[in-house]
Formats: structure tokens, C-alpha cells, sequence
């Protein structure tokens, strides 16, 4: 019997909406590869640090054609990447536009759930000639619970994200949420690196909480 390939897109629909209209929910725990860092996520640091999560996503997937096998493992599309954003507490704003310079994140991709930190540990040799030593060293499991969170799907080049969080925010606050944090998550639907900014596809979330009631 052929077992049906486990695809998030179809699967996780209501964690990965790809309509513009402005959604609440509820984001259960989820197990990321994740790495950390500060600084303009142009530069060729944070570019290494993007092709190191998904080489190891990879490597666990295809682990069963190099005779690796684990416990409970199946066929899947791997997930996009994600990344949480903020900025220092002593952040002082430009005049026009952020200072990329001082965002600090932490990006991830998701993994099925039979990736246990034993399954990494055995997936790090395969990654000796694609990763940096000193990305492997740093290269965690991280268990999230998100909680209740509104997002909405953005469209466009990352420089123009500002108008739709207007938006969502605008939405929460006529839903009766607010935000509890500056800090938000972008979940990359489309590859960065190789398509158009014009049509990057990008789920802008928030961390929400019910408005006090006056």
C-alpha cells in the first residue's frame, strides 16, 4: 500500500492562509530547526544561516535514501521558513525606514513530528560539506508554542510589509484584540532567494490577546 505524501499546504491550511483578508487563530506547539542572529538580513551571514536551516531540513527528509532510517518517519513536503522579528529594548527609530543593522531573529523550519534531537545529532554528518561548523554548533530543536495569534498574507517586497500590518492591526483592533508584543513572525511562502520581490508571498503574525474590557 502506497502512503499518500503528508503535505502542510493542504494539511495546515488554517496555520498558512494564502488570502489577503486578515485571520485569527489559535497555533498549537510546533517543533522548529533554529538559528539566531542580529543584523541586516542582507548580508552574506544571515544568507548562509538561510541555506544551513534548509540543508539540514533536507537532509532529514531524504535521510531514507542514505539508509537512515527513524522511528515513525514518513514522506513530506518540507516546511517554509519562518522568522521571528524584533528590535533591542533601547531601539532608537530613523528618521525614515529601520535600522537593519539592529533587528534581531531567529529563523526556523518547521519538522515533522518524529524529529527527536537524536535525529538531528545523525543528520549533522551528512551536513559536514554544506554547513559551516560553526552554524552546526549553533543549529538547535526548539519546541514554540505561539498561542493566539491574527495574520494576514503580504504580498510584495519585505520594504512594504508596513501597510498590511496597518491593516491587521486595524482588523484586531475592531475584532477586540491587541497585540502583546513588538516582535512579530514572517513565514516565507515563497523562496526569497529566488523569487521576484514583486511576488513574494509572505504571512505577516502577530501575538494577541483579547482587549480589557473599560
Amino acid at each position: 500500500m502506497t502512503i499518500e505524501k503528508y503535505e502542510w499546504r493542504k494539511a495546515e491550511r488554517n496555520l498558512y492562509p494564502t488570502m489577503k483578508r486578515p485571520s485569527i487563530t489559535t497555533i498549537p506547539e510546533q517543533t522548529f530547526l533554529t538559528l539566531t542572529g542580529q543584523g541586516d538580513p542582507n548580508t552574506t551571514a544571515f544568507k548562509e544561516q538561510v541555506a544551513a536551516l534548509y540543508a539540514a531540513s533536507y537532509a532529514i527528509k531524504m535521510a531514507p535514501k542514505k539508509q537512515l532510517l527513524f522511528p515513525g518517519a514518513f514522506d513530506y513536503t518540507v516546511y517554509p521558513l519562518e522568522g521571528n522579528w524584533t528590535l533591542p529594548d533601547d531601539y532608537q527609530p530613523l528618521t525614515t525606514g529601520i535600522d537593519k543593522q539592529q533587528l534581531i531573529y531567529q529563523i526556523m523550519i518547521k519538522q515533522p513530528a518524529f524529529v527527536t534531537p537524536t535525529v538531528l545529532e545523525q543528520i549533522k554528518p551528512l551536513l559536514g560539506k554544506k554547513v559551516a561548523a560553526s552554524l552546526l554548533a549553533h543549529l538547535q530543536l526548539t519546541t514554540v508554542t505561539e498561542g493566539l495569534v491574527g495574520m494576514m498574507l503580504h504580498v510584495g517586497s519585505f520594504d512594504t510589509e508596513a501597510e498590511d500590518f496597518e491593516r491587521l492591526d486595524y482588523f484586531l483592533h475592531n475584532a477586540g484584540y491587541q497585540r502583546t508584543e513588538k516582535a512579530h513572525k514572517e513565514i516565507y511562502l515563497s523562496d526569497f532567494r529566488r523569487v521576484d520581490e514583486a511576488k513574494r508571498k509572505t504571512i505577516l503574525r502577530v501575538k494577541i490577546a483579547k482587549q480589557p474590557l473599560v
